[in-house]
């Protein structure tokens, strides 16, 4: 029997402002623009990125009943989280501070103030909010293998 293979391609964000959000997606995030189709006024699809990703978002009219700045939590995974963050900020973006899990190898719930001190897979974090406020989190792993 042959193993059924699932792909994450694409998750839509739920936006009021299409053009507000293509810019803020693609001027201060990094995201890449794949589509803009509006077919009619009532529906238009815009497809993006992020760089090195091969999950895309789309944000548009007509996509989904969802209220905007409903989603919540969205991971975005980057090998150096200081690095991403310190771009982020550059950019405009309000990025929280930097947090990790703790206790290290034991973890609870509990997060500490900074970077992992072993910049551990998947323990740092930071996040940030999109113009609606939608939520998005920053997650560092492959750190040393840059």
């Amino acid at each position: 029997m042959t193993a059924t293979i699932f792909s994450m391609e694409v998750i839509v964000i739920p936006v009021t402002d299409v053009d507000r959000s293509l810019r803020f997606y693609v001027d201060q995030v990094g995201f890449s623009l794949d589509v803009d189709y509006a077919p009619t006024a009532a529906f238009r699809v815009v497809q993006l990125t992020p760089p090195g990703s091969k999950c895309s978002i789309q944000i548009g009219k007509g996509l989904t009943d969802a209220p905007a700045g409903s989603l919540r939590n969205v991971y975005l995974v980057v090998t150096d989280l200081d690095a991403a963050r310190k771009s982020l900020l550059a950019h405009g973006v309000k990025v929280s501070e930097i947090r990790h899990k703790t206790p290290v190898g034991a973890w609870d719930g509990g997060f500490a103030s900074g970077l992992d001190p072993a910049r551990g897979d998947y323990a740092s974090f930071a996040n940030f909010s999109d113009p609606d406020g939608n939520t998005w989190v920053l997650q560092e792993r492959g750190y040393r293998k840059v």
